[in-house]
């Protein structure tokens, strides 16, 4: 035979390693298949949907960027950066993907090494005695030797996945990774979520503190004219005190806005994985309008959402784990072998006597009390809840993208009606106040009218708020910028499927 003749001991070894390879070939239980999901052909509030032109659409990455806010644009990346839930996700994402590498190992063998040494040795004495009766110690003569003897060898232990138990575990564990995988985008996205929606709440509270602020003048105004009418004995003292009560209401009012605003900002900063203190957001007001965010088709929504594709990433892990249990009724088969050398001389391949061995074991439980049956039936159950879990996980993103776009749609609507209502309360309160000027109208008339303007106004604003809101929201029921193809890059390393499938290893 022509090349490297390998010694006669580490063949063995290799043989087993074939037979190995050759027998783990099949992996029982069930194939997964995705479950049905009640996914409809349309959105009930997607008709006559109309996006705004140039229709912006949601960023694949950076979602938050169509609200075109430099703030905003800054603060929203610092969550995946420090935001602390997210981190947990991380880590377990990672421990997760230590799981893949744990049951991988399982598939190969255990190989250890040996060198061990021993030293011997004998020796002793005789006693002489003297002639005539006579006895005396005698010269003592002694007789000793030693020897070291060298025992290297190599050993392995496989137990075979004959059955693909070993394999369904790493099918369970990638889909496992896959889950915590998106579970970890969901974080991510339900915090960068809830920063934007704190965000517009605090921008709201600015619009708002703006708005008392400047309606604070316009009353002071009208103190003032009312003064001068108190001085000139047209008018009474009570409503002299009627508008200073109503300057100082709406003060009080816009002082009130800075405890929201100041936790707005608080919320930011921890969402950001900031210390409250270590976070300053200057003033700033509330865009007029929201870009417009077309929903697309429900069947993409089954791809977009992370917590629907963690739902079914975890049916897929259950399902693996029915595979399992399965495969702990068929019978364990465990390969060992060794092989090694023994001689006087501390070069193993010198002078020296080739020991091996080979064994094979098969083991199955003849009685369990029903223990693996009750396991089988424990991991089927497991999987149902898991693909109701899945289905149900469906319908509530169904449902929140479908809460989203009636409350665009409507709040749409609303807001054309509320400019109308303020303009028209705007216009009323110019007629009145002239009226007051000229003493046609009781002061009243006045107060009640500057009122009306000052709640419309106040409508307006928070109608305003209410379409970012439900933009955002809509925006991560839709998935934000999630993919469910990313997680296909997450699967078991190659190279240990490459070795599994290699087939057995040809005698040398």
């Amino acid at each position: 035979m022509n090349g490297l003749r390998l010694p006669a001991p580490l063949r063995p070894i290799l043989l087993a390693c074939g037979a190995a390879f050759s027998l783990a070939a099949c992996s029982v239980g069930p194939d997964y298949q995705r479950p049905d999901a009640p996914a409809p052909t349309a959105f009930k509030e997607s008709k006559n949907w109309r996006p705004a032109r140039p229709r912006d659409g949601v960023d694949r990455g950076a979602w938050w960027s169509v609200f075109h806010d430099a703030e905003l644009n800054r603060l929203v990346p610092l969550v995946e950066v420090n935001n602390q839930n997210v981190a947990a996700s991380l880590a377990a994402y990672e421990q997760s993907q230590a799981l893949i590498r744990e049951a991988q190992a399982s598939l190969l063998p255990n190989v250890s090494g040996q060198y061990p040494a021993t030293r011997s040795g004998e020796g002793g004495g005789v006693l002489s005695s003297g002639g005539s009766g006579t006895s005396s110690l005698g010269t003592s003569t002694s007789h000793a030797f030693a020897r070291t003897a060298y025992y290297p060898q190599g050993s392995v232990g496989w137990t075979i996945d004959v059955w693909g138990k070993i394999r369904r575990q790493i099918e369970s564990n990638v889909a496992l990774a896959q889950a915590d995988s998106a579970l970890l985008a969901n974080a991510t996205l339900s915090a960068q979520t809830q920063l934007a929606v704190a965000y517009f709440n605090l921008r709201y509270q600015d619009s708002l503190k703006d708005l008392l602020e400047r309606t604070t003048k316009i009353y002071q105004q009208t103190e003032q004219i009312t003064l001068n009418q108190y001085n000139s004995g047209t008018v009474s003292k009570a409503d002299l005190i009627t508008a200073q009560t109503q300057v100082l209401n709406t003060q009080a009012q816009a002082i009130a806005t800075e405890v929201p605003r100041q936790q707005y900002e608080h919320a930011i900063a921890v969402l950001a994985g900031r210390p409250p203190a270590d976070l300053a957001i200057a003033r700033g007001a509330l865009a007029w309008s929201s870009p417009a965010t077309p929903p697309g088709v429900p069947s993409t929504l089954l791809e977009r959402r992370p917590d629907i594709a963690a739902a079914e990433r975890t049916v897929a892990e259950q399902n693996a784990q029915v595979g399992v249990a399965v495969a702990a009724y068929y019978p364990s088969l465990t390969i060992s072998a060794a092989g090694g050398f023994s001689g006087p001389n501390a070069f193993p391949f010198l002078a020296a006597y080739q020991i091996w061995s080979l064994g094979a074991a098969a083991a199955d439980p003849l009685f369990d009390g029903g223990l693996r049956a009750a396991q089988l039936d424990a991991a089927k159950a497991t999987w149902r809840q898991a693909v109701a879990s899945y289905r149900q996980t469906v319908l509530s993103a169904f449902q929140q993208v479908e809460d989203q776009l009636v409350a665009l749609r409507v709040y749409a609507r609303e807001l054309k009606v509320q400019v109308m209502a303020r303009d028209a309360a705007a216009e009323a309160v110019r007629v009145y106040l002239n009226q007051y000027r000229a003493g046609t109208v009781a002061f009243t008339t006045v107060i009640v009218a500057e009122a009306t303007l000052l709640a419309d106004e106040e409508a307006v604003l928070a109608t305003r708020q209410a379409l970012f809101v439900a933009n955002v929201n809509l925006i991560g029921a839709l998935g934000g910028g999630f993919d469910a193809e990313s997680l296909a890059a997450e699967t078991a390393p190659p190279l240990i499927e490459a070795v599994a499938r290699s087939g057995p290893i040809p005698p040398p």
